[in-house]
């Protein structure tokens, strides 16, 4: 709870594939979380196939229903292609998400930077296309931010709203912060927190460059250039006399 707090986040992914919602006690995961401020969001991680993926979908949000969560219409899809890459299987993510879709999910959909694909996704109706900056877990960062880029373009270029969230890869704060300032709406953190040397640090140092790279993104950047260019003006007025040219 308290990196939760510290972190900021509003919404709680959990894998209900590999995590128990309810023990052997009777305990529930909302016993811990409070489900006014929190959105607990149920996903697929630990699927290879669609099929596995909408079996664990359907199961997630009739777990969450009997809890009462709002999230219980909503899923984080997760179709991986194989154990060693984690990366996504595009074929069978997107046949998972048409299905999900035609069945009232909100699918908030992983991905890889492939910008076709992810224009596919949205097609289908993906309430959020995800992106990964980098495998999961890898702690590498973005490793494309070109591609990443051009799904901006796709997913928002005649929809601005439009959500898009990076989504595995962060390894530490400068990740974040470079996510957001190619103008994503979120980033989904795990293991760059939990697996920090001092997790509550990190968490705060997360939320930190979240917030900055937002405001540098809306700010806009300077052009990049090749010479430099002087900071201060050649002409203009040094109090009240004109300097020489």
């Amino acid at each position: 709870m308290c990196r939760l707090e510290i972190s900021g986040a509003d919404c709680v992914t959990v894998a209900v594939r590999r995590e128990r919602l309810v023990n052997a006690a009777g305990e529930n995961i909302l016993d811990h979380l409070d489900a006014a401020r929190y959105t607990l969001l149920p996903n697929t991680a630990g699927c290879y196939t669609a099929d596995d993926a909408v079996r664990v979908a359907r199961l997630g949000r009739e777990l969450l229903r009997d809890l009462g969560n709002p999230g219980a219409e909503w899923v984080k899809l997760e179709v991986l292609g194989d154990q060693k890459t984690l990366l996504p299987d595009p074929v069978g993510t997107l046949a998972a998400t048409e299905r999900l879709v035609n069945d009232g999910f909100m699918v908030l959909v992983y991905t890889s930077d492939d910008p076709v694909v992810a224009k596919r996704l949205k097609a289908l109706g993906a309430a959020s296309v995800m992106p990964a900056g980098s495998p999961i877990g890898s702690g590498q960062g973005i490793l494309n931010a070109n591609n990443l880029r051009i799904c901006m373009e796709y997913l928002k270029g005649d929809d601005p709203d439009y959500p898009v969230i990076v989504d595995a890869g962060v390894g530490t704060a400068s990740d974040v912060a470079a996510a957001m300032e190619l103008g994503v709406d979120g980033v989904l953190l795990n293991t760059a927190i939990a697996h920090a040397a001092d997790p509550l640090r990190m968490a705060a140092a997360m939320r930190a460059a979240c917030i900055a790279g937002r405001q540098a993104f809306l700010a806009g950047r300077i052009p990049r250039r090749l010479y430099a260019t002087a900071s201060s003006p050649d002409e203009g007025t040094i109090g009240g006399t004109r300097r020489p040219g």
